[in-house]
């Protein structure tokens, strides 16, 4: 009897998570009584998976972290998640190592139930293929590949439904088409898929053969035609078109029609990728042309999201964006006002110096000049950067309030006077040139002389390296504002300008990690400015431990995705994205994920106060 009950409860938990509730109830009583229950204590580190016999791990309470071998992040998991599948579908060892990081229930699955599962149900099937196939592309996914793979359908349907019924007249199909400017319309009989009618089916079934427009929509339709799941991959949907030579597909969710699907999407969802737009850039001639491109990136930034890629290539993929429309700009202004009367170099600060832009970055840039400008040299340059700056404005990288652009005369300057601001500010750091350190100490060569730029760089690493004092200081700065974590743990939440308290992800989180690194990456005389890769090139040297350096990437990026996500949801539900969430908006294990990182950043921090400050601050 008490196995009966205890059966029922696994069967009730089971029917509540997907793909699980695809299954019938016969199906599902056989995976019930199938599973086997193993406790996992967070005192032993880590699953031993025993590789000989493969199991489905299916998360009941607790949390755990996959990485792969190389101790690269895969996935966190918690209640209602699953791990060990990939081995169950290729049959290959697959070396990923399962930490605990919280005691866990776990309910496992054999490979031979496993497989009787995925015979009796299609959903359950994809389902675990998806998931492999997200999994391997979340981290195989190359910048500028044009293929729609990582795409999610559900990221390109828009609002509503164009549908008629069956026994409407092929007339009014056809006046419904002409006036939605729509292809194809969903034909639903007691709210459920019937069929399509496209306008290929007005020609080839209704004109072609002589039928008038009162013929019934019932005798000329496509009847139960092929449909995909709006969570299905755009890559799965145009595999799906390509094979059974369809150019619409209806889109389901929870078996209602959410939408149809068309081959023109798709190709607009390949004219939206990065290589197809900054070929696009490259090839504009007008400001207008790049406005109305720029139009194109919150799309873009939005399929990004929904596909689940890393905030890392996320920042990568619209900073690559931001400098093709500046190098652009730069080309169309030297073509309106003419030839530099001498060498010039373009360069940019803060999130576009690191490369990690986001939604509504505004513009930080300079110029260096190679020489003391003459009055008549100095107004042609103002042009070309005012032109330049007025451009980035009007495609949406807004003025940078602190005045920090090329077209500011300060900031459009030769290389010597550039050289005595850094060797001020290093050697006199006062709290407006320590202000100065998360901007201008993330700098990048955009566009001109390659020689100009290394010089400066050069001389501010020479004159950063092993200075105590200016580390100090910097060091300082990167304290001033701690992680949002309280007492025992509690968040600490800040006011989000809406009176709603919330945890800001960028102030009191990414920011704090990019001032971290930015300290140790110019204390050891490190060039490179994005702050992953300044936590890399940090990895074996004695300043900062190996786990310290780990711990700071995975904060990063984990931190950096739940921002990311949450300015996605924010813009789908039509708000302006923000750097602030609400806890309450997230689930359990994410909260416990993000106090985890949050923790990281004050542990780092601290390690930063003893290594640099010596109790100054």
């Amino acid at each position: 009897m008490t196995e009966d009950i205890e059966i029922t409860e696994i069967k009730d938990y089971l029917s509540q998570i997907v793909p699980f509730d695809s299954l019938s109830p016969e199906t599902l009583s056989r995976a019930a009584k199938g599973i086997r229950i193993s406790y996992f204590s967070s005192a032993s580190g880590h699953v031993e998976i025993d590789y000989d016999n493969p199991q489905l791990y299916i998360v009941r309470t607790g949390a755990f972290e996959v990485r792969d071998k190389q101790g690269e992040l895969l996935d966190r998991l918690g209640e209602g998640d699953f791990f060990g599948f990939p081995s169950l579908l290729t049959g290959e060892n697959v070396n990923n190592k399962v930490t605990i990081l919280e005691d866990g229930l776990v309910y496992l699955i054999d490979l031979e139930l496993f497989k009787q599962l995925r015979n009796d149900s299609r959903e359950f099937d994809r389902f675990f293929n998806r998931a492999h196939a997200k999994r391997m592309k979340r981290f195989e996914q190359q910048v500028g590949s044009s293929a729609p793979i990582n795409i999610t359908i559900e990221s390109l349907l828009t609002e509503g439904v164009v549908s008629l019924s069956p026994d409407d007249k092929i007339v009014d199909a056809a006046q419904l088409m002409s006036e939605q400017r729509i292809s194809s319309l969903i034909i639903l009989e007691h709210g459920q898929l019937a069929g399509i009618v496209t306008d290929r089916d007005l020609r080839s079934r209704v004109l072609a053969v002589g039928l008038d427009g009162q013929t019934l929509i019932r005798d000329v339709m496509t009847e139960n035609p092929s449909s995909i799941d709006c969570k299905g991959l755009l890559f799965e949907a145009s595999m799906m078109m390509s094979t059974h030579n369809i150019h619409h597909l209806p889109v389901l969710r929870d078996n209602e029609v959410v939408g149809m699907l068309t081959t023109t999407d798709i190709v607009r969802s390949q004219n939206n990728q990065p290589i197809f737009l900054i070929g696009e850039i490259n090839r504009q001639q007008t400001l207008e042309g790049l406005v109305s491109l720029s139009k194109r990136f919150p799309a873009l930034l939005q399929s990004l999201i929904a596909s689940d890629a890393r905030a890392e290539e996320i920042g990568r993929i619209l900073t690559l964006l931001s400098d093709s429309l500046t190098r652009q700009l730069l080309k169309l202004g030297e073509e309106q006002f003419g030839t530099p009367p001498f060498p010039y170099s373009w360069i940019v600060f803060g999130s576009q110096g690191r490369m990690d832009q986001t939604a509504g970055s505004d513009q930080d840039n300079a110029m260096i000049l190679s020489q003391t400008p003459t009055p008549e040299q100095d107004a042609y340059f103002k042009l070309l950067s005012e032109f330049v700056c007025h451009g980035l404005d009007a495609c949406g990288y807004i003025y940078c309030p602190g005045e920090i652009m090329a077209q500011t005369d300060k900031w459009r300057v030769d290389l010597k006077t550039w050289q005595g601001y850094f060797k001020k500010w290093v050697d006199t750091p006062s709290p407006e040139a320590l202000l100065n350190t998360s901007i201008f100490f993330d700098m990048r060569l955009l566009s001109g002389s390659e020689e100009l730029f290394e010089l400066l760089q050069t001389f501010v690493l020479k004159k950063t390296r092993g200075n105590q004092i200016f580390i100090a200081s910097m060091a300082g700065v990167a304290l001033s504002s701690r992680p949002p974590l309280g007492f025992f743990g509690k968040f600490v939440l800040d006011r989000d300008g809406e009176e709603n308290k919330a945890l800001d992800l960028k102030h009191r989180g990414v920011a704090l990690i990019n001032d971290i690194a930015r300290v140790y990456a110019l204390a050891e005389g490190i060039s490179e400015v994005n702050t992953q890769a300044r936590l890399d090139k940090l990895l074996g040297k004695a300043i900062l431990s190996e786990k310290d350096v780990k711990n700071l990437k995975d904060a990063l990026e984990f931190i950096g995705h739940m921002r990311l996500k949450n300015q996605g949801k924010q813009a789908a539900r039509g708000k302006k994205p923000s750097n602030y969430l609400k806890p309450g908006d997230i689930s359990r294990l994410l909260r416990h994920q993000l106090k985890d990182a949050f923790e990281a950043v004050h542990s780092a921090q601290n390690g930063l106060q003893l290594k640099f400050t010596r109790g100054l601050f």
